[in-house]
């Protein structure tokens, strides 16, 4: 027993996990440049709350990032058609984005606060162009049975991202001017792009050709329609529990998304300081989800997504009922530190056997296209069901609110009943062990 599992943690020793943790850092450095620290530089800029608010909606095509993925499941770059498809997409999109970030540390937001917007809209529409070629290129690299340990790793580098363009960021601008700052940030463009040049292309993409299109201008832009945008609907749709597929996808990590919103409002209700909730939440916290993230990342390889998908589910669950305990100890630092970790592991857990689902669910032919379009299902349950989560506070109080959100768990655990057991994939089929 103890043989197969560490065969399954030997997953980590794979070369290619090194690539994952430079794409995700590349993927996650962009975010904090466009958010929170971007908002600290306006304030310190002395832009209006009200306008920094505003500034908010520059995040807006992280969310519709589907609309142009058929674009880049479909076409080739003239430019770099040398790297292969993805490779070529994935280090357009980041010398876009260092030249944005870069664009951004000339402009005075006080003087020029619309084209520091307009700038940080395009380092938005390069970031989410880069998240679908890289999820894709992911995708594309791995078996089934290895979806969750390369997801973990991906999330590790995201998360090193986000402390990069985060914390150090922060660190930075205490000596130095917001503008050399975020000249520095657009330097965090070289990891992905030096990791881009060093790997080498999904074994399915080093031939893949361009298709064309005969016939009227008219006729093809039709004819491509049909092939880039359709066809991943319809190849979807031939799953015969594809609606229960769905779903699944919009109720499985409901309960975290629900909690999310209201989780430091609770912190601060129980009496503990900022400096307490970012010592134990994002120290603790963040190294609590990397080794869960790896966890479950080992727990696909050994038991395969499915029963994956049950164990961390029910471990949500609980985790997010250890909570009812700390609404009734109050102030006390070591319970919050028991129970972020634990939720904090089980939710690092999830994330790895749910995106190794998600992987599992896309055609080789429309991966880009098809995994977009899931994981923006999955953001829609954060973004619009959990709005509803303080109303639940004011109506039900806060042990009570822990033991619903809780049992959020069940309809997603229910549904998955339901729903055929994964097999191999298609991508799955297409890929060697590089």
């Amino acid at each position: 027993m103890l043989q197969k599992w560490l065969k399954a943690l030997s997953i980590y020793a794979d070369r290619r996990m090194l690539v994952m943790t430079g794409l995700g850092f590349s993927s996650g450095f962009p975010l904090m440049l466009v958010s929170g620290t971007l908002s600290l530089w306006l304030d310190a800029a002395q832009i209006s709350y009200a306008l920094i608010g505003v500034f908010s909606l520059v995040k807006t095509p992280y969310s519709f990032k589907w609309l142009w993925a058929p674009v880049i499941d479909r076409v080739n770059l003239p430019l770099f058609g040398r790297l292969g498809r993805r490779r070529g997409w994935a280090l357009f999109t980041q010398l876009v984005m260092m030249a944005a970030i870069a664009m951004m540390a000339s402009i005075n937001p006080a003087e020029h606060t619309c084209w520091l917007a307009a700038v940080a809209l395009v380092v938005v529409f390069a970031s989410a162009s880069q998240d679908v070629v890289l999820d894709a290129f992911r995708v594309e690299s791995f078996r089934d049975k290895e979806q969750g340990a390369a997801a973990a790793v991906f999330v590790l580098g995201y998360r090193l991202g986000l402390i990069f363009s985060g914390a150090i960021a922060l660190w930075l601008a205490a000596h130095m001017s917001w503008q050399q700052v975020y000249l520095i940030m657009a330097g965090g463009a070289s990891v992905g792009i030096v990791t881009v040049l060093c790997c080498r292309e999904p074994a399915k993409d080093r031939h893949y050709k361009e298709e064309s299109f005969e016939g009227t201008r008219r006729e093809r832009f039709k004819a491509f329609t049909e092939k880039a945008v359709v066809a991943p609907f319809r190849d979807f749709m031939r799953r015969s529990d594809w609606k229960l597929v769905l779903l699944f996808v919009f109720l499985y990590k409901m309960s975290d998304a629900y909690m999310g919103p209201m989780a430091n409002v609770f912190y601060v209700k129980m009496g503990f300081s900022t400096a307490e909730i970012a010592y134990i939440s994002k120290g603790f916290g963040m190294l609590a989800t990397i080794l869960g993230g790896l966890a479950g990342g080992v727990l696909v390889n050994r038991c395969g997504i499915y029963k994956s998908l049950w164990i961390c589910g029910v471990l949500q669950g609980l985790t997010t009922l250890v909570f009812v305990g700390q609404a009734y100890a109050g102030h006390n630092i070591y319970v919050l530190t028991g129970c972020i970790t634990l939720d904090n592991v089980s939710g690092g857990m999830s994330v790895a056997a749910f995106v190794a689902y998600l992987s599992s669910l896309c055609s080789v032919a429309y991966t880009a296209t098809q995994y977009a379009l899931l994981s923006s299902l999955m953001s829609l349950a954060r973004d619009a069901v959990a709005a509803t989560s303080g109303k639940m506070v004011e109506l039900a109080g806060w042990p009570m609110f822990f033991v619903i959100t809780s049992l959020m768990v069940v309809p997603g655990l229910i549904i998955l009943c339901f729903i055929r057991k994964p097999a191999v994939n298609k991508v799955a089929q297409a890929v060697g062990q590089d």
